[in-house]
């Protein structure tokens, strides 16, 4: 039997791949460019008895998913860089509380409104450093339109194991192009299902620690009662200022990603294995790099790519064993360095890391990757 076949829009895709992951619950508010998001789902979503809200704003959208998801529900919101800022309060409630939802967040100019139409690649900070103390962070970056339909399904499914926000962060051009995108049939992806207690309701503790770093979560109203709270907690979800309690509570947050990174982290090599240099790219950006990387061959220097789809945890493995091999590292981005220090760190200082940097709106183009390229000598 033949697939299902469509040309769809990155935002369509990120929907269609939401209902896929079994995505049962969306609150949102309209901003630009993520909006497809939430036309698709406003229509699909009660064909399926899900529930779709349009929120008064970007804060009472983030609060109702988490509410959503605490009630058993698999939840999404959609956004833009102003947005997410208004979101990372809540964000942070989430990630304290261990709440698993999905942030889908188009990347735009900025700061504050900047360019709502024009392109760019400024909040992948946001995603680890926007919401203030320590605590885990996963966020994916697509670069084609069957991506951002597989990688939100993934972004489902890694909220779900281990108890935590996950972003899903494309940049504009990846949003808003349009592509051919095969759907896969019913079970070809796997979807992870929520871990759920097995003890009964009156033993039941929300953050018990016995049972793994990533306890099992009761659904309000489903017999089972628990606090939830915002302060750093015991193990029943009360709040405790005890210090070797709230020292290894955070550890244990940090610790449930940071020990299955090789799970979480995900990127495509290309060329690497006799490169002299590597140019590392992430979204849009990495399909002008993939020609320019091309060029280059045809030129008779050995170019490879690196192309980053899971940018927090950053692939620090991955860079630093790279950094041990070539003569140089190129990464083209449409910010102002984000990725760049990154990289620095993880090079410590083996080879030299050359960026191509735009804010103006525009894409990088490969004639600007190829020149970047032959600078390293």
């Amino acid at each position: 039997m033949s697939k299902k076949v469509a040309f769809l829009q990155g935002n369509e895709a990120a929907a269609h791949g939401a209902l896929y992951a079994g995505c049962d619950f969306f609150a949102g508010y309209p901003i630009t460019p993520s909006t497809e998001v939430s036309e698709v789902l406003s229509a699909e979503l009660p064909k399926t008895g899900g529930k779709f809200l349009q929120m008064e704003d970007e804060i009472a959208a983030m609060a109702a998913i988490l509410g959503a998801s605490l009630a058993g529900a698999k939840v999404l919101t959609s956004t833009s860089g102003p947005g997410l800022s208004l979101k990372q309060e809540l964000i942070g409630y989430g990630c304290i509380a261990e709440i698993p939802c999905v942030v889908y967040n188009v990347m735009r100019g900025g700061p504050s409104t900047g360019m709502p139409t024009g392109p760019s690649q400024s909040d992948v900070m946001c995603a680890k450093w926007g919401t203030h103390g320590d605590h885990p962070a996963i966020c994916l970056v697509p670069a084609s339109v069957q991506e951002t339909y597989e990688e939100v399904i993934r972004a489902f499914n890694l909220a779900e194991k281990y108890r935590t926000p996950v972003m899903v962060m494309p940049d504009e051009i990846v949003a808003h192009m349009r592509e051919r995108i095969v759907f896969p049939d019913a079970g070809e992806i796997e979807v992870t299902p929520r871990k759920t207690p097995t003890v009964p309701p009156e033993q039941y503790k929300p953050y018990d620690t016995s049972f793994g770093d990533v306890p099992p979560l009761a659904a309000f109203g489903s017999g089972y009662k628990f606090h939830v709270t915002g302060l750093n907690k015991m193990q029943d979800g009360f709040p405790t200022t005890k210090a070797d309690v709230v020292q290894a509570e955070e550890e244990r947050q940090i610790r449930k990603v940071d020990a299955n990174i090789d799970d979480i982290v995900t990127f495509e090599e290309y060329l690497l294995e006799d490169a002299d240099v590597v140019v590392v790219a992430y979204g849009s950006t990495s399909r002008s790099a993939r020609y320019a990387v091309n060029v280059a061959r045809e030129q008779g220097i050995k170019a490879g790519m690196f192309r980053i789809k899971t940018f927090w945890p950053f692939p620090d493995k991955q860079i630093k064993a790279l950094a041990a091999k070539v003569k140089g590292i190129v990464i083209p981005e449409m910010n102002l360095g984000m990725c760049s220090l990154e990289l620095e760190r993880c090079a410590q200082g083996k080879v030299p890391v050359l960026g191509i940097f735009r804010v103006d709106g525009e894409p990088i183009n490969p004639d600007q990757i190829l020149e970047k390229i032959k600078e390293v000598k």
